[in-house]
């Protein structure tokens, strides 16, 4: 998701940073960063020591955070300003890294955990399905747009 964004948006090759992979422009005459941590999932938070850093920056207003969870089904996806982690360990690290859950997400479907899968782990590590890979790409237009709509917010 992050990769189709900085394409939308004519953005720079990602680049190392601390963390993370990240790139950076304006869009609609807004700045705008693209992080994508390289840290495991469950430490996601460590990704925004740069963002935090910045004495100007207010996750409320300047965070949108997102993510897969299988806990909402594939093909579709949630935007909330704001809202508990709900169990997603990911969420969870960010959290914990900026004291607050006064964030937006945007949650990208990627379940139901297929019947009989003992470990979620292995679930959302493993490939998708060409038919998931549809319905994901068919979506990703409405999600860019949703991301686009709260840039412009």
């Amino acid at each position: 998701m992050a990769d189709a964004v900085a394409a939308r948006w004519g953005l720079p090759p990602f680049r190392r940073a601390e963390r993370a992979r990240a790139t950076e422009g304006v869009v609609d005459g807004v700045p705008v960063r693209v992080l994508k941590p390289t840290t495991y999932m469950n430490r996601s938070g460590a990704a925004l020591a740069s963002l935090r850093a910045d004495a100007a920056f207010d996750p409320a207003r300047d965070l949108l955070i997102l993510v897969d969870d299988f806990q909402i089904p594939i093909g579709t996806f949630r935007l909330r300003t704001e809202g508990s982690a709900g169990g997603h360990n990911g969420l969870k690290s960010i959290e914990g890294a900026l004291q607050s859950q006064q964030y937006a997400r945007l949650r990208i479907g990627v379940g139901p955990l297929p019947e009989g899968t003992g470990d979620w782990a292995d679930y959302v590590l493993a490939p998708f399905e060409p038919e998931q890979i549809e319905q994901v790409e068919a979506l990703m237009p409405k999600m860019i747009d949703e991301v686009e709509k709260w840039v412009s917010r």
